[in-house]
C-alpha cells in the first residue's frame, strides 16, 4: 500500500474535503503505478508528479506489533534525482497551504521558498532525516516535529527545551507530536499542551503523517491554532484504529463526532 508522510498527510486532507495535489517523484515501475493509483483514488491529483523512466520507486518494510507500534525500513531509491529546478514550472499562488517532509531535501526548500514568495502558508514535517533541516525550518509557517526529529535538529533530549531550541530558528510557530502523549507547541512564548486521545490502538503507522495533513488542513480554514492541534490530534487518533497508514483515515464529520464525546 502506499505511504510516505507527505502522501499520507495528502490523503488525509483529501478525506477531510480538500481540493489536493501531490508533488512528488517515483519511478515508472510497479510500485510507482500502484503509488499514484492509490493517491488517485482517495482523490489526490497527482498531475504534479514527476516519473522517471526506467528507474526504481522507493519502498519501504513496516512491522506491527500486538501494541500497533512500529518500526519502519526505508529503501529510498537512488534512481530518483534530487533536483528540484522543475518546480519553479509550478504556478504555487493557487494553493492556501503547502505541506512538505524531510525525504526530499532539495524538493521541500523549493517549494516552500516558492509557496511563501506568493504568500502561501507553509507547513513543515520535522521528522527524522541525516540532513540538517535548520533552513527548511526557517522556512516553515508552522513546523511540526516528531519527537525523535527534534531531538535530531537540536541536539537537546529533554522535549520542552528542544522546542523552544527549535522556536530560535524561525518567526514562526514550532509544535511536537509525541504519540499517546499528544502534541506540544509553544504559543506568545509559552508552551501549550493537547492531550491524546485514548482509543484502541490497531496500528500507530501514519499517525504523525495525518495529524499533519489534518493540521494542514485546519490552518488552512481559519481555525484558531488551539482548536486545529485538537482537530489534527483527533483525525490522528481515529487513523490508529484501523491497520496500515491510511484506512482509518476519517473524514471532518466522523472526526467532529469523535471530539464531541469529549469536553
Amino acid at each position: 500500500m502506499g505511504g510516505g508522510p507527505a502522501a499520507t498527510a495528502a490523503v488525509a486532507a483529501a478525506k477531510l474535503g480538500a481540493q489536493v495535489d501531490f508533488i512528488g517523484r517515483v519511478g515508472d515501475d510497479d510500485t510507482g503505478n500502484s503509488l499514484l493509483a492509490e493517491l488517485e483514488s482517495f482523490g489526490v491529483n497527482t498531475r504534479y508528479t514527476r516519473r522517471y523512466q526506467d528507474a526504481k520507486s522507493s519502498q519501504s518494510a513496516i512491522m506491527v506489533d500486538a501494541q500497533g507500534e512500529r518500526i519502519i525500513v526505508n529503501f529510498p531509491s537512488p534512481d530518483l534525482l534530487p533536483d528540484a529546478d522543475w518546480l519553479n514550472e509550478i504556478d504555487f499562488s493557487q494553493w492556501d497551504v503547502v505541506l512538505a517532509d524531510v525525504r526530499w531535501h532539495e524538493g521541500a526548500k523549493r517549494a516552500f521558498t516558492l509557496a511563501r514568495l506568493q504568500g502561501v502558508m507553509t507547513v513543515l514535517d520535522g521528522d527524522i532525516t541525516p540532513q540538517d533541516i535548520s533552513e527548511l525550518v526557517a522556512l516553515s509557517d508552522h513546523a511540526a516535529f516528531s519527537a525523535p526529529g527534534l531531538a535530531r535538529l537540536t541536539g537537546i533530549k529533554d522535549t520542552d527545551a528542544a522546542l523552544k531550541q527549535a522556536q530560535t530558528l524561525t518567526n514562526g510557530h514550532v509544535y511536537v507530536t509525541r504519540g499517546s502523549e499528544g502534541c506540544d507547541w509553544i504559543s506568545n512564548t509559552l508552551l501549550q499542551h493537547q492531550p491524546g486521545f485514548t482509543v484502541d490502538v490497531v496500528d500507530t503507522t501514519g499517525a504523525g503523517d495525518v495529524f499533519h495533513g489534518a493540521l494542514a488542513f485546519s490552518l488552512a480554514s481559519g481555525t484558531p491554532q488551539a482548536e486545529a492541534v485538537r482537530f489534527a490530534s483527533g483525525v490522528a487518533a481515529l487513523k490508529c484504529t484501523r491497520p496500515g497508514g491510511r484506512a482509518g483515515i476519517p473524514d471532518c464529520d466522523q472526526t467532529r463526532s469523535f471530539l464531541s464525546l469529549f469536553v
